[in-house]
């Protein structure tokens, strides 16, 4: 999963991270790209460690209680996944701790304010209307809004009331920047204290 996140993110269209030379290369034909080689293979060798586990459970399923010949061959499987995770956490760490990440440009991506839409649904929900009429309604401001040039944090509380009477100044908050991120209050969710909380028990967890 982070070898496929960080390919993502290191892309041009998402440019949130910069991942350091010593794990990248340049491209044969266009100068200006950097390939995220170590990530890449990052995301290709956990499949690898995968089948090696599965094919080490299938060698020793069913094994009666004793030395079996059978085990003889769970050594390939169980030595290439220990080298394999080595390989693989020692390009991960190396990636990782060499990263330049776009916090601007990261905040841009998550400052959109189409992604409050469903927001704005679960609260019309909260105020009584049914999902399916929440659903239709948020869809159709979403494409007056769109189609007007805007973005739904630009719609003022008249404009929202011309809508429905729900969506008052608690839905004008909720489509403000980062007021759907703050939305997100439960355990392990989007709002800053949740956030820290989860950065503070990995740090933990990593000593």
């Amino acid at each position: 999963r982070l070898g496929a996140e960080l390919v993502l993110w290191s892309s041009q269209e998402f440019g949130f991270v910069e991942l350091p030379d010593r794990w990248t290369s340049g491209s044969s034909l266009m100068p200006q790209k950097k390939n995220p080689d170590a990530a890449e293979l990052l995301r290709a060798k956990a499949p690898r460690v995968v089948g090696d586990l599965t094919s080490f459970l299938g060698v020793m399923h069913a094994l009666p209680l004793a030395y079996n010949k059978d085990m003889q061959e769970d050594k390939n499987y169980l030595f290439d996944g220990v080298d394999t995770l080595a390989l693989a956490l020692a390009a991960a760490t190396g990636m990782v701790e060499g990263a330049i990440f776009n916090r601007e440009q990261m905040s841009d991506a998550a400052s959109d304010g189409m992604i409050a839409a469903t927001d704005l649904a679960d609260l019309l929900v909260r105020r009584g209307l049914p999902f399916r009429q929440s659903h239709a309604l948020v869809g159709r401001i979403v494409r007056e809004t769109l189609a007007a040039g805007r973005q739904l944090d630009s719609l003022t509380i008249d404009e929202l009331k011309a809508y429905s009477d729900e969506l008052d100044s608690e839905a004008v908050a909720l489509l403000a920047q980062d007021g759907w991120l703050e939305s997100k209050a439960s355990e392990g969710g989007t709002a800053l204290a949740r956030v820290k909380e989860q950065m503070a028990a990995a740090r933990q967890l990593l000593g």
